[in-house]
């Protein structure tokens, strides 16, 4: 069995954690073993990187030495935690002189960057295990209706995520459809949430939030289901401001995949802490008979 070190990142585990609550739960299931590392902050790929790209590096070099050191490949359950993982692997990799620079400050605290592990995000070790997935399902989601948003720091810049096609996404899609649950095409599939422009501009982050779900309304979906921590809190904490500022009602649940999985494969929306939503589940929960 293979073991992996999680990274939760710092989102998930400080404000939404009953996304790794079921994760985890999930992974357990599927006998996808994990354990503890002191990880920092990833750092996040669209804030530091900008300003200060050699403290990008160093911290999330260190943060890569910590698995190397033992020997285990990195599970992260964040879009932006394995971007940027894989981006400063991706650069030290190809830029012997950043990785000799870099090696030095981190040889301040003992360490050095080898590059000899590989960031897995959780999408592609549960696609690779869809098999097993398939054989756990035990309450076939038939009738739901599933708008699939990947996000776009899982499938951009492909020079070192590699995952899926940039453009056209498929792997959250094919997991979703696992479940038996329909899942629907919609315009603006491959556009953002919103949320890194809605945090420095919000009133463009807005903008392109409605277009999404204007879109997703459209083509009728009962839930939206999303890979990414960020994209989670902007989809299920925005729609309610979205409603009041636009005069039109927006108010589809979401569901993160191993949520969603969690569900299929038989757990009750109370063991994987549901209520904490801030979209409400009700339609979903009274559609599945759950």
């Amino acid at each position: 069995m293979t073991e992996y070190k999680m990274f939760e990142g710092c989102t998930i585990g400080n404000r939404i954690p009953f996304i790794e609550a079921a994760s985890r739960k999930v992974f357990e299931k599927l006998n996808i073993q994990t354990s503890q590392a002191p990880f920092s902050c990833c750092p996040d790929p669209t804030g530091m990187k900008s300003f200060d790209n050699n403290a990008w590096l160093a911290i999330g070099a260190r943060n890569l030495c910590l698995a190397e050191e033992e020997n285990k490949d990195i599970i992260s359950l964040c879009n932006g935690c394995t971007n940027t993982l894989r981006g400063v692997k991706h650069q030290l990799n190809h830029d012997s002189s950043k990785k000799e620079r870099i090696n030095l400050e981190l040889s301040k605290i003992g360490r050095e960057y080898k590059g000899t592990i590989d960031v897995k995000h959780f999408v592609d070790v549960l696609k690779d295990k869809s098999d097993e997935i398939k054989n756990l399902i035990t309450k076939h989601l038939t009738g739901l209706n599933i708008a699939c948003h990947p996000g776009c720091h899982y499938m951009r810049p492909s020079e070192w995520m590699e995952s899926d096609d940039p453009m056209r996404p498929m792997n959250l899609k094919e997991i979703v459809s696992l479940t038996g649950a329909n899942v629907i095409n919609y315009d603006v599939e491959a556009l953002c949430c919103g949320s890194a422009v809605h945090n420095a501009y919000e009133e463009y982050g807005a903008l392109i939030l409605k277009e999404k779900l204007d879109a997703i309304k459209k083509a009728g979906a009962d839930v939206i289901c999303v890979n990414c921590p960020a994209c989670f809190q902007q989809f299920d904490t925005q729609q309610r401001n979205l409603t009041k500022n636009f005069e039109k009602e927006y108010n589809i649940p979401i569901l993160y995949l191993t949520e969603l999985l969690a569900l299929a494969m038989g757990m009750s929306p109370d063991e994987i802490g549901l209520k904490f939503h801030r979209v409400r589940l009700n339609s979903v929960i009274e559609k599945l008979g759950l």
